[in-house]
């Protein structure tokens, strides 16, 4: 199974992608669309077709929309979330609420539900129409050689033959047990977070069976157990394995089925798609890259799953990575700034790890006094109205941003009006990062050589005001100019992953703002 290619010499790649997950797909897909040259090696023989994720955010769907798979393209995939989120003590009494409704600031739903091969086969259908991008299964890299100017990877097929394939880069997407991970080789930070749960995936043949609300967590020291909806017409469960269990007898169809009949669910009312067990961990590597060889996603980091983000950190891996290899390889970007990669993401991905090792070391409770003063604390706090904190939108560690407030701070997404056509910003807008100006378009005064160093680089200037005012954006509900506002800024640099590179507080310093980034580009307007 492999996809035609117009590659000019088929042993030569501007990238290899090593597996074929979400996290390949999607970077595979977005340097395909740049015009690069993409091969992608999959050891499995064909697509995996199990639910594995099942949650994502509003900024992963923001991520896909980019590409043509966010929710309103992909309907069967991803179902949003529009409901809370509860957590009960064994005796079902509620004792925290977690407010799952309503738009998050990427301008989609702040949860959403999917069937992730159902969003894989979206992708892999967006990457088969990407004549320079190749996918090949059944074959894997057994070895990679970086040569300073190249590398040369070694790929074995089903049958044991070898062939050499070069590429000016690598991307390893290829999960836990990465061996392009060990090829960068380095240390990881392991937080010491080992626990097995049983994982159930559904296909519901009935609506009669109503959860309320849709999703929430039983905290019960018995068994600790995860009830979430598993995208269209899915449900999942999971279920905390016992000190007195061992994996093996917990990961047979007759174990899931027992532990499903309190639940009111049997072979009658769905069908069991798939049972196995995950050790939930937490760990990261410390180093991302080395040379012309690069981790992303799962090889490169590993969280609990209950705060539903490990998906959605891989993607925003590919969103950083990716749009820096493309001005590298297009010779409008020093090398330099591939090594503000993982020093970026792997300060963000600390957060997401860290909220959801916290989710579980409370959920994993089973001590039944400890559960007891648990339940105890945190039913008085929800009687009592306490608010929970936000959830975390960190900022990116050091890197590809300058010195201003609004640097390494994910850009939001709001419904605007530009040029006759009304809809959320990227779409209506249709930028690959853009210099956002609050202002009448006479004010801006940017040289003509920073707009063409700008347009090189694929990045709009847009003005943003009120209906009647003298602008390129109508900002429909304000919401652009209070975020801007909050920021200090007048202008606001948004990269194409969209995330800040920096904001200007005048509009005097709105061209130094552009010449900071080029500089962070390693070109200058002179490029």
């Amino acid at each position: 199974m492999e996809k035609k290619t117009m590659v000019s010499n088929p042993g030569v790649y501007d990238v290899v992608v090593v597996g074929y997950g979400p996290v390949g797909r999607l970077l595979a897909l977005r340097l395909g669309r740049r015009g690069h040259n993409v091969l992608v090696v999959e050891k499995q023989r064909s697509m995996y077709f199990l639910p594995r994720a099942v949650h994502i955010d509003d900024e992963a769907c923001r991520i896909l929309q980019a590409v043509g798979a966010g929710p309103a393209d992909a309907p069967a995939a991803i179902a949003p979330y529009d409901d809370f989120y509860e957590w009960r003590n064994a005796r079902h009494d509620t004792i925290l609420r977690l407010d799952w409704r309503g738009r998050g600031p990427s301008g989609w739903n702040v949860s959403n539900f999917i069937n992730q091969p159902m969003l894989e086969r979206h992708l892999h259908a967006l990457v088969e129409s990407e004549p320079t991008v190749r996918v090949v299964y059944g074959e894997t890299v057994v070895s990679v050689q970086d040569h300073g100017e190249w590398v040369e990877l070694a790929v074995q097929d089903g049958e044991g033959a070898e062939r050499t394939v070069r590429a000016s880069y690598v991307v390893g997407a290829d999960g836990a047990r990465s061996l392009v991970r060990g090829w960068i080789g380095g240390t990881s930070t392991d937080l010491g977070y080992f626990h097995d749960w049983l994982v159930v995936d559904l296909v519901m043949k009935t609506d009669d069976i109503e959860f309320t609300p849709p999703a929430w967590q039983l905290c019960d020291p018995k068994r600790p157990t995860t009830l979430v909806p598993g995208g269209p017409g899915r449900r999942r469960f999971e279920f905390m394995r016992l000190p007195n269990e061992t994996a093996e007898e917990l990961s047979t169809e007759a174990a899931a089925w027992r532990l499903l009949e309190p639940w009111g669910v049997g072979p009658t009312e769905a069908t069991l798609e798939r049972n196995t067990v995950y050790t939930f961990q937490a760990s990261w590597a410390d180093d991302w890259s080395r040379g012309r060889v690069f981790i992303a996603g799962d090889a490169a980091h590993l969280m609990p799953p209950f705060a539903g983000q490990g998906m959605c950190a891989g993607l925003r891996d590919v969103m950083n990575l990716e749009w820096k290899l493309s001005l590298v390889l297009r010779g409008l970007a020093s090398a330099e700034l591939l090594h503000t990669y993982g020093p970026e993401r792997k300060e963000h991905v600390r957060h997401f790890i860290a909220s959801s090792m916290a989710l579980g070391e409370v959920i994993c409770i089973t001590d039944e006094n400890a559960a007891a003063d648990r339940d105890a604390a945190m039913r008085s706090d929800y009687l009592a109205g306490v608010e929970q904190p936000a959830r975390p939108l960190p900022r990116l560690g050091a890197g590809a941003s300058d010195q201003s407030a609004a640097a390494g701070l994910l850009s939001i997404q709001t419904p605007v009006t530009y040029d006759g056509r009304t809809g959320l910003f990227d779409t209506i807008v249709h930028h690959d990062g853009v210099l956002l100006i609050s202002g009448v378009n006479d004010a801006v005064d940017i040289g003509d050589a920073q707009r063409d160093a700008l347009r090189e680089r694929g990045i709009r200037i847009v003005t943003v005001g009120a209906s009647g005012s003298a602008v390129d954006v109508i900002d429909i509900d304000g919401n652009l100019q209070a975020w801007m506002a909050d920021l200090d800024a007048v202008a606001v640099l948004v990269r194409p992953d969209f995330y800040v590179y920096g904001g200007a507080r005048t509009k005097d310093e709105i061209g130094e703002l552009v010449d900071r980034f080029l500089a962070t580009c390693g070109a200058s307007v002179a490029a």
